[in-house]
């Protein structure tokens, strides 16, 4: 479905920001006091995170709308949903992550996605399926559509590029740190009845190289360089992590 715009991004374009929350949640309220702080993961570079659910000889292109499903049965992947939608919700334009994140590591990867969550099934349908593919001109996934997660921006940050491209700096082992970035600009409707799924991980394999998690050359790096290290992310109303959308009014 082609959209025509005046102005890129439209100028009745609102923005909101979508929350994590405690118990993987995901909302656009902000959250309180008495939730759960953060959430953490172990993130090993010798089991990474695949971009795909097999082994890929060739780039996968099917990876910018595949099922994520498996990633979120990864206890090194944290993911947030939110509540089936009560409408329609159009996001355009540009998409931003916004994490107060910690590593025991000194560098880490923080790679973001965003998801549209099928009807599960009690309430998905083929044609239901059909009909987003067809309202934003993808593939139409295969015929186990109830749950299916369609990836919809996905983005990776290198931490020890969070304030610099060309200044790269540590992060200080444990220490809460902003990790903001921005994400490709899109624009897509999630339907009604479809929820916001937000995953985080520190791999994506082999589409992004692997991070040693430690502050050294990634290029020279030797196999001791690689190692394990626990990541966090805090959604606490003095440490709260979040993404950022623009909303068309009236989609």
């Amino acid at each position: 479905m082609w959209r025509q715009y005046d102005s890129w991004p439209p100028k009745s374009l609102q923005q909101k920001t979508i929350y994590l929350h405690a118990n993987r949640k995901l909302s656009f309220d902000p959250p309180t006091a008495g939730e759960a702080a953060y959430d953490e993961y172990v993130s090993d570079p010798k089991a990474p995170v695949p971009y795909v659910p097999y082994p890929a000889t060739d780039f996968a292109e099917e990876y910018m709308f595949g099922d994520q499903r498996f990633a979120a049965r990864r206890s090194d992947v944290l993911t947030y949903v939110s509540d089936p939608l009560p409408e329609d919700l159009t996001i355009l334009g540009p998409v931003s992550a916004h994490l107060q994140a910690a590593t025991t590591g000194s560098d880490a990867d923080f790679d973001v996605k965003v998801i549209d969550v099928f009807p599960g099934t009690e309430g998905a349908s083929s044609s239901a399926v059909q009909l987003q593919a067809k309202h934003d001109q993808l593939p139409i996934p295969g015929d186990n559509t109830a749950g299916y997660q369609q990836l919809v921006r996905g983005e990776p940050m290198r931490a020890r590029f969070r304030n610099s491209w060309e200044k790269p700096e540590a992060m200080r082992p444990s220490q809460i740190t902003p990790v903001n970035f921005a994400m490709p600009d899109v624009n897509y409707t999630f339907l009604k009845g479809h929820r916001i799924m937000v995953q985080i991980q520190s791999s994506w394999f082999p589409m992004i190289d692997l991070n040693p998690q430690s502050f050294v050359n990634t290029a020279t790096a030797k196999p001791s360089d690689f190692v394990k290290a626990m990541q966090r992310v805090y959604h606490s109303p003095a440490a709260a992590s979040s993404i950022s959308i623009g909303v068309l009014p009236g989609h």
